[in-house]
């Protein structure tokens, strides 16, 4: 095991352990977690030459800075930001040769909400339930990062990607489109609500997080009364709680849940919604399912 080290000099405003997951622990009432960002967390892994499944740190908006105890090769993908080694400008999306002692700061996103930063060897933290991620709706794995905390370095695997070869952002977007799989509890709603859905003018609400990407908007109208006893909740799942406006499940979201899903967000076009801001207009379109159609049971 490497004794090299990762010393936290500015924690940002919210970062995080992550990795692909804790799969398998549903019926525990344990959510997924992991980067919720795949692709961007997977990218930078290759660029260093780790596993998919190395863990790497996810920053929120306002980024982070790191020293390191050994030399290492590090990479920032997702959304773009300033990347300086020692104040000097560094390569955003490519691997990136960081000294022993010397500060990787990793600024502000310029546009989107998170960065993954990851270093040869990845975060050893010891895993729990077999991830190291970081859960904030359970408490499981590691906490969020403060100023000051030191994490474990493994041993590097090998060499990474020369640079990188996916393009995880054009320019800002102007809206998420997010396509939703109806049901399995859309006969809840009325044929209005549907209609609301596809039509309404809905934007990504302030209080948002990794638990559920929140929407402002038009309430979806019930077409029953009460609650539905507490059922299986998948990623994805766009819940719709009493006030009507819809919810979408990501990575630290409930495995149950008792307010209706109207639909579900292919886990595909997740990482979009990850890195949506505040104040992003939503945009769904429907597709129906292929399945007989349901008839509404009151509770």
């Amino acid at each position: 095991m490497s004794d090299g080290k990762v010393e936290v000099v500015r924690a940002g405003a919210l970062t995080t352990v992550q990795d692909l997951g804790r799969f398998g622990h549903a019926a525990l009432g344990v959510p997924r977690s992991g980067a919720l960002d795949q692709p961007a967390h997977r990218l930078a892994n290759r660029l260093v030459g780790n596993p998919a499944d190395a863990a790497t740190l996810e920053t929120t908006l306002t980024g982070v800075a790191v020293r390191a105890t050994r030399p290492v090769t590090v990479a920032v993908t997702g959304a773009p930001a300033p990347v300086h080694v020692d104040g000097r400008p560094a390569a955003w999306g490519s691997p990136v040769h960081l000294p022993a002692g010397a500060v990787l700061g990793v600024g502000a996103a310029t546009f989107g909400l998170r960065c993954y930063l990851a270093f040869s060897g990845g975060i050893a933290l010891s895993p729990v339930l077999g991830s190291r991620s970081t859960d904030l709706l359970s408490g499981l794995g590691p906490a969020p990062l403060k100023d000051g905390d030191i994490l474990p370095l493994g041993e590097p695997a090998g060499a990474g990607a020369p640079r990188h070869h996916l393009t995880l952002f054009d320019g800002p977007p102007r809206e998420l489109v997010l396509p939703v799989l109806l049901g399995p509890r859309d006969d809840w709603f009325t044929a209005a609500a549907v209609r609301t859905l596809a039509a309404g003018r809905f934007s990504v609400s302030p209080h948002s997080n990794r638990i559920a990407l929140r929407l402002d908007g038009p309430a979806l109208e019930r077409a029953v009364d009460g609650e539905l006893p507490s059922e299986g909740m998948v990623l994805g799942a766009v819940q719709v709680p009493p006030d009507g406006r819809p919810v979408l499940f990501l990575a630290d979201s409930p495995t149950t849940g008792g307010y209706p899903v109207i639909g579900v967000v292919p886990e595909a076009r997740l990482s979009a919604a990850a890195q949506a801001p505040p104040g992003l207009p939503v945009r769904f379109t429907p597709l129906r399912n292929r399945r007989p159609a349901g008839r509404a049971v009151s509770p």
